[in-house]
């Protein structure tokens, strides 16, 4: 205890010898922490059929998939009854994949693959030409190709049965095909925008006042915190593609709120280093409950009619440890409140338990997330 109380004195003189330290950000490129608007990506969808599985397919209890098939083999002319249907090497499938920005017809694209039925495994099969859909229903791509899982299933049933990774998902590199041309024109208006990774204010203007250092004038302003619209330079106009290039490699420093980020499922810690603290005191003290259980043979006395008999002794032991309290004067961090309370011997989860404390008592100047 006597330790203890050392160790707290010290890191209070240490608080109060010092004053208040806001840390700053690293110094950063502008193309780490925003990206020209419009190089955006978008989800595309389709829904296909896999065919040439080996009996791992979808059972005949699969309409979507029965009903899919019937519908093919009459575009090719061939009608066939569905109730006569039986396909367990084909299994129905929902088709995805990311049309990135500036791409035009003819590139390709990977695209993923995944059983929508109640097929075993899709394992070597190949995907049916599928047209794949953004959210406004237009085709932007058309997907094509064997599909590789990375995965296996063994044998049949619940008991009998080996399996890796999950045969039921996989993937076709580059097996689609972009139909339809997604690339507009950079800076035709003459101004470009740049959107920030996370809104802020203080970011927002340092990176104008940093495009403007560089290019004179005011070719930049902030719109919001989130974006920050350029004017393109007459003698850039020809050259957008070096202008965005030149502008991305703009050191800035970003600014960033004051948090403190907690896990209470590993009893991590994160924190920032401009995170401030008030004045406060904290208690921490445990209750400790020990149960413990011994068996004793209790024998018959020699020569009677008894039989040996075991017992169970349950013996409980309730121990309330010495509270720790600490005292910690204002303008100390939360590195600070950390050290002293490891100094005392609590837990990561103790830890997060008296920042959550602090932090509904108004102690701690920072945003307190909780994942």
């Amino acid at each position: 205890m006597k330790k203890f109380f050392t160790i707290a004195t010290l890191i209070a003189c240490l608080a109060l010898m010092t004053s208040t330290v806001f840390a700053e950000s690293a110094i950063t490129r502008i193309k780490d922490i925003a990206k020209v608007q419009g190089m955006r990506n978008n989800q595309l969808m389709g829904y296909g059929l896999v065919v040439g599985l080996p009996g791992t397919g979808d059972s005949d209890d699969t309409w979507q998939m029965i009903q899919s098939t019937v519908s093919l083999l009459k575009n090719f002319g061939i009608t066939i009854d569905s109730a006569l249907l039986d396909t367990d090497n084909v299994a129905a499938v929902m088709v995805t994949a990311t049309l990135p920005p500036f791409v035009r017809e003819g590139d390709t694209i990977d695209v993923t693959v995944s059983s929508m039925g109640d097929a075993d495994s899709i394992q070597g099969g190949v995907l049916l030409q599928t047209p794949l859909r953004a959210a406004n229903g237009d085709v932007y791509a058309v997907a094509q190709g064997s599909v590789s899982t990375g995965g296996f299933v063994a044998g049949r049933g619940n008991n009998n049965r080996a399996q890796k990774n999950f045969p039921t998902a996989g993937n076709i590199p580059n097996g689609g095909i972009v139909e339809r041309t997604l690339e507009d024109e950079l800076g035709r208006n003459g101004q470009i925008s740049l959107s920030l990774a996370s809104a802020d204010f203080t970011t927002a203007s340092r990176i104008t006042n940093a495009i403007n250092a560089a290019y004179g004038g005011n070719v930049a302003h902030a719109a919001n915190p989130g974006r920050v619209d350029i004017d393109i330079p007459g003698y850039y106009q020809a050259n957008v593609v070096q202008f965005v290039a030149s502008i991305e490699e703009l050191p800035v420093m970003p600014d960033t709120i004051a948090k403190v980020v907690v896990s209470e499922r590993t009893g991590t810690i994160v924190m920032g280093g401009n995170v401030s603290v008030d004045e406060c005191a904290i208690t921490q003290g445990g209750l400790s409950i020990r149960i413990q259980r011994e068996e004793d043979a209790y024998q018959p006395a020699p020569y009677s009619y008894g039989t040996t008999m075991v017992v169970r002794n349950v013996e409980t032991n309730a121990r309330e440890e010495m509270s720790s309290s600490v005292v910690l004067p204002a303008t100390t961090s939360v590195s600070d409140v950390i050290g002293a309370l490891n100094a005392v011997g609590a837990t990561p989860r103790d830890c997060i338990s008296i920042l959550q404390a602090m932090k509904a008592a108004g102690a701690i100047h920072a945003v307190l997330e909780i994942i």
